[in-house]
């Protein structure tokens, strides 16, 4: 199986709004929505578990129903980081997902996933035991000696930016979360599930990534948001 694990654990305080960013309306739908929604129509997800924000469990499987969410299998709860939650996500599938099935993590806040970016995910996960999704960067990427100065630079041509999604096979991503949280490994901060592999010796491996897969953060995130989902690609553009 192919399942995709939806991170929407967080209160987002960076949005200052009075509910979490997740559950936001653009356009009269709710933003997870739109990120559900890409996952339900792609032909190779075959379940969606949520990792959702205590208290809005049932709010977000009203919103699933109303919208023909059917993929949605599951739903627990968040933990205080963005690690513990999707540790819960993690073990939350131990009874149901055999060692072999990939696992995407999603952030619930990247509603402009696209279909090719899900499927070049599973296909490295598939040839290479993992796939995350990277850009290259476009703009120079300096170390920080303090607040106002640089240390050096790094060759822009050495980097990429990780998003999400990222893929995992499931054996591989649920003995990797039980190492870290004994042994206090890739947990801290703002870790994540790629961070956390490379920390524990891991390679990964780079699945096509999109400049329109935004991660919205803050309120100038939604007015992006809000303009990509009503552009329309020029008829002269390759």
């Amino acid at each position: 199986m192919n399942i995709a694990v939806i991170i929407a654990g967080g209160s987002g305080q960076r949005m200052h709004q009075d509910i979490p960013k997740q559950f936001l309306h653009v356009d009269n739908k709710p933003i997870i929505i739109y990120t559900l929604e890409v996952f339900q129509r792609h032909p190779d997800i075959d379940a969606i578990e949520v990792v959702c924000l205590d208290g809005w469990h049932e709010v977000l499987r009203a919103y699933a129903e109303e919208h023909g969410i059917d993929k949605l299998k599951w739903i627990t709860s968040g933990g205080a980081s963005a690690q513990e939650s999707i540790r819960n996500g993690v073990y939350n599938l131990i009874d149901k997902c055999s060692p072999d099935d990939i696992i995407l993590i999603h952030d619930g806040i990247r509603p402009m996933v696209d279909e090719l970016i899900i499927s070049d995910c599973i296909d490295k996960c598939r040839t290479y035991g993992n796939g995350v999704t990277a850009l290259p960067h476009n703009e120079h990427v300096f170390e920080a000696k303090d607040d106002i100065s640089t240390a050096q630079y790094i060759p822009r041509e050495k980097t990429r930016c990780v998003q999400t999604p990222q893929a995992y096979k499931y054996g591989k991503l649920l003995g990797a979360y039980e190492e870290a949280f004994r042994s206090g490994i890739g947990i801290y901060g703002a870790s994540y599930v790629n961070t956390m592999m490379v920390d524990m010796g891991e390679t990964l491996y780079f699945a096509v990534g999109s400049y329109k897969n935004i991660k919205l953060t803050t309120p100038d995130d939604i007015e992006l948001f809000k303009a990509l989902l009503h552009s329309k690609k020029d008829y002269w553009i390759k």
